[in-house]
């Protein structure tokens, strides 16, 4: 698995995130769910130069311009629900792509212990497609496992790439032992450790509930 980390070179990406980690500006959620979409829409950017492009005539009003476009069949899938302002930035971009959507939620066993549930899958076929498989926060790597296990019922991707605000290093190590090998993962930042609780350090804190508010545990 190749890892593609964006804040190994500073851009206007450093902001992004910033603002994303800082606990002041963190509670404006409207502020929080766009910067996640703009980072979403800047790896939509950075990813698209991988694809397959053709020459194209286009008919303009003066004549014709010869241009390269995009051949690629893309699917964008997230794991809900913390991912879909991720997915919203990459469909921004992406606007021809189809979506998928699995559910991925943690099961506690007791305080510390538990357990990643998949309850829901919605998908196009992903024969032969470029697959995105986003989420924001890559802690202990086992969901983004999971749910890709369960997509791979509905075909075999012929192109693999992973997308991540903020990934630990944990996470990484643990895709790398699991994930295809030809498998591409982007993230914006990644973060030295996890804590008892699986949550990244120094990360941001639960991405889902700061930009949908906090949910009641059963």
């Amino acid at each position: 698995m190749k890892v593609i980390n964006l804040s190994e070179q500073n851009s206007i990406l450093n902001r992004f995130v910033a603002e994303l980690r800082d606990v002041n500006i963190q509670k404006d959620r409207m502020r929080f769910k766009r910067n996640i979409e703009r980072i979403g829409e800047v790896m939509a950017y950075e990813i698209s130069k991988t694809f397959d492009y053709e020459p194209k005539e286009i008919q303009t009003p003066l004549a014709i311009s010869h241009d390269q476009l995009d051949q690629n069949e893309v699917v964008i899938a997230t794991i809900l629900r913390a991912g879909l302002p991720l997915h919203h930035g990459f469909t921004n971009y992406l606007d021809r792509a189809e979506n998928c959507f699995v559910s991925a939620y943690r099961r506690y066993k007791d305080r510390l212990n538990f357990e990643v549930m998949i309850e829901y899958l919605s998908s196009p076929s992903l024969e032969g497609k470029t697959l995105i498989l986003v989420d924001p926060m890559l802690a202990t790597g086992s969901s983004m496992e999971l749910a890709y296990k369960a997509i791979l019922t509905k075909g075999t991707p012929k192109v693999l790439h992973i997308a991540s605000v903020i990934s630990s290093q944990p996470a990484l190590d643990y895709l790398q032992k699991v994930m295809p090998e030809d498998c591409t993962l982007w993230t914006a930042v990644n973060d030295p450790e996890i804590n008892e609780h699986s949550y990244i350090v120094p990360g941001l804190g639960d991405a889902g509930d700061l930009s949908f508010g906090e949910k009641l545990d059963d």
